[in-house]
């Protein structure tokens, strides 16, 4: 039986642009997870695995028109907007061969040997080596920044690991595109082509997963998406590390006092963030707690005129749009549940952007309006009106883990000058009300924003993009340098002769390498 063919289409039309290849087999899949084992040795060396990764960022952003007019009819993000994507992806391979040449992200611990400790302590030589082969799943709202060349990829690639990737099928001929320029630049520097595998197909995907050689996954996409690898990972006769990012309500609470104070940016600023990119972002405000008083009143007819002047947009694929269409009708169909700008379908291939308005007490009590708590992908969000601080928090304690959650305050409640009682809770300091709803939002999210919005992820040391669960399968985070720890584990040599410990181990430290030395941090 022949394999399913692999198309791109056009999501401004529905019909299909190019056939792009067929959906990988098993055999497709294990050719290309044994073909990346064996390149493992050609991204020992760290000086090469950095040179690599200037140069994918040299090649794609070299190759930028192409990959970005290809993009855009594979998913209508727009020009503007992929080039800003694109740029994002380049810089990222480039803040990873910086953390490659630097080199603390290989954790390495010198003890020399103790017998005056109890009990004794022996030489001891601790590094980070990389797991293996890792498989990436691409998202399909960002086909260059968490997709092929994505954080999973780049970060992968950096820690010394060689990736076969599974394909998006709502972008599959810029995953083909940008596969090939990745190569590219692997053979530049004399890395073998298959340290970047690419496989297309659905069954492909849960067969890779299942691969005895691959060693940890990285996943952007649907809740049940991720949870059906997720589980395939864990049933393995070898349990793989299973690094996904499932979904994401991302609440945002407005104080009264915020409102009072400038409740019109508020609203202007929501509608900005929940129609960025058709609201097809991960950390999409989807929920927003928002005071039932005059304040929260001018927030939302500023926020009705900021979506109502937002035009019709077109999303990733027509499934996306079907199912968006049909989660708001249901959302609205729910008692006292408005909708002061209707969100749904717009033309055959569009959708109209648009919120709903909710009492806070009914998604504080189980029930029906649990639907609320779900995100819906696509531009809509949830504005839950409360009356007091009680049904703030009654609401924040029913909702599951959160990439991220967002705070507004006044000038005063932000100072801790509003003259509520002080707090410490999880934050750990501070005093008044701005305090406390921060200890309340912390346990829910990664990042935690204040006055501000969390669409745009920036890559950065300190980023922290994942959450408790279901926002994320792990701890760990998919943007910054820190995403790299992902990959890597831990390895300890004692008592072992010098001239047979890697370099990074010596006492001699001849690479240079940010280290602890019996105790003492040394740069």
């Amino acid at each position: 039986m022949a394999a399913a063919p692999v198309w791109s289409v056009d999501p401004r039309t529905g019909k299909q642009r190019e056939q792009v290849g067929a959906e990988a087999t098993v055999h497709d899949v294990d050719r290309a997870v044994r073909a990346a084992h064996s390149a493992r040795a050609a991204l020992a060396d760290r000086t090469v695995r950095a040179a690599f990764l200037r140069a994918a960022a040299e090649l794609l952003d070299a190759a930028r028109d192409d990959l970005v007019a290809v993009a855009d009819a594979e998913t209508a993000l727009g020009a503007a907007r992929l080039t800003g994507e694109l740029a994002r992806t380049c810089y990222q391979f480039r803040a990873f061969a910086d953390t490659v040449d630097e080199g603390a992200f290989l954790g390495v611990v010198i003890d020399h040997p103790d017998d005056t400790a109890t009990p004794p302590v022996p030489d001891l030589r601790r590094h980070k080596i990389p797991l293996g082969v890792v498989a990436v799943y691409a998202a399909s709202n960002f086909p260059f920044a968490f997709s092929v060349p994505g954080g999973d990829t780049a970060s992968a690639l950096a820690a010394g690991c060689p990736v076969v990737v599974k394909a998006h099928p709502d972008h599959p001929a810029t995953s083909e595109r940008v596969a090939a320029v990745l190569r590219a630049a692997a053979e530049r520097h004399g890395i073998a082509a298959d340290a970047i595998g690419l496989v297309h197909g659905f069954d492909a995907g849960v067969e890779l997963v299942r691969h005895p050689l691959v060693a940890a996954a990285g996943f952007t996409g649907s809740v049940r998406g991720g949870r059906t690898l997720f589980d395939a990972a864990a049933a393995r006769p070898v349990p793989i590390p299973f690094h996904g990012e499932l979904g994401s309500l991302n609440p945002v609470v407005v104080t009264e006092a915020a409102a009072t104070e400038r409740g019109e940016d508020i609203g202007r600023g929501l509608a900005g963030s929940m129609t960025l990119g058709v609201g097809q972002f991960c950390v999409k405000p989807g929920l927003v707690l928002a005071p039932a008083g005059a304040g929260g009143d001018r927030l939302l007819k500023s926020l009705a005129e900021a979506v109502g002047a937002t035009g019709q947009g077109v999303l990733l694929d027509h499934r996306m749009r079907d199912h968006f269409v049909t989660g708001v009708a249901e959302r609205a169909q729910l008692p006292d549940v408005a909708a002061p700008v209707a969100p749904g379908a717009g033309g055959a291939h569009t959708v109209t952007p648009g919120f709903l308005t909710v009492p806070a007490a009914r998604i504080a009590a189980e029930g029906a309006h649990d639907l609320l708590l779900q995100e819906c992908f696509g531009p809509v969000t949830v504005v839950a009106r409360y009356t007091d601080d009680a049904e703030i928090t009654a609401v924040l304690a029913r909702l599951p883990g959160n990439l991220t959650a967002t705070v507004h305050l006044s000038a005063a409640e932000a100072a801790g000058t509003d003259g509520t009682a002080a707090t410490g809770g999880a934050t750990g300091g501070g005093s008044g009300r701005g305090a406390r709803l921060l200890a309340e939002l912390t346990p829910l999210a990664g990042r935690v924003l204040v006055d501000g919005w969390p669409t745009g992820v920036a890559v950065a040391p300190a980023q922290q993009h994942g959450g408790p669960y279901p926002a994320t399968t792990s701890t760990s985070t998919s943007v910054g340098g820190t995403a790299i720890e992902r990959w890597l584990r831990p390895v300890v040599y004692q008592n072992t002769p010098e001239a047979l410990l890697p370099p990074e181990l010596h006492d001699a430290n001849p690479l240079g390498l940010p280290r602890r030395y019996d105790g003492r941090l040394e740069h």
